[in-house]
């Protein structure tokens, strides 16, 4: 009876364990309903990572649903409690990005990503990610290319990580493959394999249009970029004596055009300036004939002639100033001033030649006669201050410029009247 009894509560205890495990697996796949995302990708460029996903719109309606991605060390997933980072926490867009992360790039990491709508949960959907096998490696961050007389000349720049660094840090085996050809025949092109970020092409020919376009590689994983965009050239060669006397000629034609183009500015600018400072336009002849000598003559009028002076001024007799003769004799008697109603055009008498050895004045006899005194032509009255003696013995000039006029006579004992001024 007992065993009865006990294997009954055995059946018992089944059942109800077997309910409660009905009930838990309904519940969970009640709260799995929502459908996970899919397709997770990865796109990268050298350090650029970025997650991206779709979601199946068709059991479930798009508004409301977030999305929530993690991260993790693939090596971690190995710990008893694994530590997860969230990148990305319910977000409603279909990307997440780990550029921020600065994953190793020789590491492996481990990402999932799930969907979210009013408190229900959609299963983790996960995906592996290294960098070093997965991130596409970019072109080079700038090329250029110049002509070297014959050849090409093509300068390579690195590609470059977020942090502004060279890729070939990552990437030790990196190198660039550069595809050269003739613009004029794009069919036939040619590449070449360099590590070097300077290289120079020979195998062009002169006087030709040539494009190049760039690509970086790296052979472990297979990574290859794309083409940058092509850039084109013109090689140089040495120049055609025909080129040169062309330029030659060229250049003294451009020289005497210069040349005759500055003879002609100047021309016109005197031109410009004469006419500005100098106009066309003339005086009247009525003024001009006050101004110039005359009507065709451009020299000012500075002297006028005598006619014209005597219009324009009043005549003005000028007289010399009297010269002073005194005459001494030896008594030291002064003979007194000659009456004065003598004529207005008497003059002084010049004594005789011979009654003196020398060509002085003297007073040649005892008896003195009176000489008239010396009148200005233009005046009225007599010299004052004359003086007579008629035995003079000693002339004295008091001036120089004393005349002796000719009308003056003088006899043996005359005297002479000297008038002082």
């Amino acid at each position: 009876m007992n065993g009865l009894m006990n294997k009954t509560s055995a059946m018992f205890a089944v059942f109800h364990l077997s309910l409660l495990v009905l009930c838990c697996s309904s519940s969970s796949s009640a709260e799995a309903e929502l459908a996970p995302p899919q397709n997770p990708t990865m796109i990268t460029l050298n350090t650029n990572y970025t997650l991206v996903w779709t979601w199946d719109q068709g059991s479930e309606e798009s508004s409301g649903v977030t999305f929530t991605t993690q991260c993790i060390p693939r090596f971690k997933l190995k710990t008893r409690v694994p530590k997860w980072l969230t990148v990305c926490k319910e977000t409603s867009q279909r990307s997440c990005d780990l550029t921020g992360l600065n994953l190793h790039y020789l590491s492996i990491f481990v990402l999932q990503v799930r969907a979210t709508k009013s408190g229900r949960h959609s299963e983790w959907v996960r995906i592996e990610f290294c960098p070093d096998k997965d991130a596409a490696v970019g072109p080079p961050s700038s090329v250029r290319l110049a002509a070297a007389g014959g050849a090409l000349d093509v300068s390579i720049s690195d590609p470059q990580t977020t942090t502004n660094s060279s890729m070939r840090e990552l990437l030790p085996k990196l190198y660039f493959r550069i595809a050269y050809w003739e613009q004029s025949d794009v069919r036939q092109v040619k590449s070449v394999d360099v590590e070097v970020s300077m290289v120079t092409l020979s195998d062009v020919k002169a006087w030709t249009w040539y494009c190049i376009s760039v690509q970086s590689r790296d052979d472990f994983y297979n990574k290859s970029s794309s083409f940058t965009s092509p850039q084109c050239v013109q090689t140089e060669g040495s120049v055609p004596w025909w080129q040169i006397v062309l330029y030659f000629l060229g250049s003294l034609l451009i020289v005497v055009v210069v040349v005759l183009l500055l003879v002609f500015g100047s021309h016109q600018c005197y031109h410009l300036c004469k006419s500005t400072l100098s106009p066309r336009d003339q005086l009247p002849s009525h003024i001009k004939q006050h101004l110039f000598d005359s009507l065709g003559s451009d020299l000012p009028r500075l002297v006028l002639s005598d006619s014209e002076s005597e219009l324009l001024c009043d005549r003005v007799t000028v007289c010399p100033q009297s010269s002073v003769l005194e005459i001494q004799n030896p008594s030291g008697v002064t003979s007194a001033a000659p009456p004065a109603g003598q004529e207005e055009g008497s003059r002084h008498s010049r004594q005789n030649s011979s009654s003196s050895g020398d060509s002085g004045v003297y007073s040649a006899g005892g008896t003195s006669s009176t000489l008239q005194p010396n009148i200005c032509p233009s005046c009225t009255d007599v010299e004052p201050h004359c003086k007579a003696s008629s035995h003079s013995e000693h002339v004295k000039m008091l001036k120089m410029d004393f005349i002796f006029s000719p009308g003056i006579s003088a006899e043996g004992d005359s005297g002479v009247c000297v008038c002082e001024s």
